[in-house]
């Protein structure tokens, strides 16, 4: 048996290479902790030579994965390749040679984590993800661990942090949606092509995983309902400030014992007084309303090299007790429930919608009357400013179905005094409902 814990890491990049250095920095106290030294052994990477020179001589390089898969010696595989292929390919492998895997990857877990498991299961072995979701904020093993014992309610997270500083940066430097998504990719925090971070696509990844923990039953990415925050304008976070709101890309998951389970992200007012309402820039946030421990929210720095491989490291240490132990695969897949989806006409919340209308007389309440004839309440219109010779109007309403609002929408973008329905952005206030 060897004296210390081996690991192979595939992927020496931004956090592969933050993983090394944390093991390296803090090896003694790690050892210390764990009650064996872990070590990197094996580093893949498409530039073995590159690597080498940049890391040192410690370690054995490889440009081919399966030196470390089918190494017998190496206890843990680290998968930090990035992307869904080939990182599901390794991952399956590894697992299925009966190695304990580490990994951060959203995308590989969001998808195919229930089969991945069953591997795990079958062979025992450990599947740790703690930094697919939120960076180094620990919320994967306090839901399966610490919150274990509670029925989670609901959960609410800011769970990307490109969208979360443009969203400030316009509130507290009053610039528009252009000009932030520029500055957000000058700065290095939103990609070229920024459709996954502004169009919600990868908070609706995370939230996948999120909501399977949490409510213990397969939720996949198709069951999400995905907005991102492309119509957002100056004006939106204007009017927000006046009523008493800030806007965040929210991903939310609730279930009802009745109807079954909502997840979706998109643009969200939340009152000023909420406690995700001041996290801002780049930090991410998760809110937990459960049953025995009620309100939790779990903060910190949702992405970058040492915030993640902190959490990658976490779990390369539980795994390593796990080993000393025999306990590997102790904790089975939690999703061991089949809860249905929410049907539309269930899914309940307030709602802002600002719109461009025609100002002339009887314009506001055949608006009215189209909200009301799908059953949709008004609580504030607000008129007070002209775009283009057109009024600009501003509605909230109260809680209203997501099918009644959609059918209120579809009438109202072919009502003949309306000329643009420009924003829709939910509201979370218990006030309004």
């Amino acid at each position: 048996m060897q004296d210390f814990i081996n690991v192979g890491l595939l992927g020496a990049g931004t956090v592969g290479g933050g993983v090394i250095q944390v093991l390296e920095r803090n090896a003694e106290d790690i050892a210390h902790k764990v009650g064996k030294p872990i070590k990197i052994t094996k580093v893949f990477g498409r530039h073995p030579e590159a690597l080498r020179k940049k890391y040192g001589e410690a370690y054995e390089y490889t440009a081919n994965a399966d030196d470390i898969l089918q190494d017998p010696a190496i206890d843990i595989v680290v998968e930090l390749l990035g992307r869904e292929h080939p990182a599901k390919e390794v991952i399956t492998t590894a697992l299925s040679l009966g190695k304990n895997v580490v990994t951060a990857n959203k995308d590989v877990i969001a998808k195919y984590g229930k089969a991945l498991f069953d591997i795990a299961e079958e062979k025992q072995c450990d599947l740790m993800f703690e930094a697919a979701v939120a960076g180094g904020i620990p919320i994967i093993q306090p839901l399966k661990t610490s919150l274990a014992a509670n029925k989670v309610h609901s959960l609410m997270g800011i769970v990307n942090g490109t969208t979360n500083y443009m969203l400030t940066k316009m509130s507290q430097e009053r610039l528009d949606y252009n000009e932030v998504l520029a500055d957000a990719q000058a700065k290095g925090y939103a990609e070229s092509d920024p459709t996954a971070d502004v169009g919600g696509l990868d908070a609706a990844r995370k939230l996948v995983i999120l909501a399977s923990i949490a409510f213990n039953t397969p939720v996949a990415l198709k069951d999400v309902q995905v907005e991102g925050i492309e119509k957002i304008s100056l004006r939106d976070i204007e009017y927000a400030e006046e009523l008493g709101y800030a806007i965040k890309l929210l991903a939310i998951a609730k279930t009802d014992p009745e109807h079954g389970i909502s997840v979706s992200v998109h643009p969200t007012m939340l009152p000023k007084s909420h406690p995700l309402a001041g996290v801002s820039d780049v930090y991410n946030a998760i809110f937990v309303t459960a049953d025995a421990v009620g309100d939790t929210m779990f903060m910190g720095l949702g992405a970058g090299r040492y915030p993640t491989a902190s959490a990658v490291c976490g779990d390369i240490m539980d795994v390593a007790r796990n080993m000393q132990h025999h306990e590997n695969g102790r904790i089975r897949c939690t999703c061991y429930k089949e809860k249905q989806l929410c049907p539309l006409e269930n899914v309940l919340t307030p709602c802002y919608i600002r719109m461009h209308v025609k100002d002339k007389s009887g314009a506001l309440a055949a608006i009215a009357a189209a909200f009301g004839a799908q059953n949709v309440s008004l609580r504030n219109v607000i008129q007070k400013a002209k775009v283009n010779d057109e009024a600009e109007v501003v509605v909230i309403t109260h809680t209203v179905s997501e099918a009644n609002l959609q059918m209120a929408l579809q009438v109202l973008q072919v009502l003949p005094v309306v000329s643009d329905v420009c924003t829709v952005i939910r509201v979370e206030d218990g006030s309004l409902e």
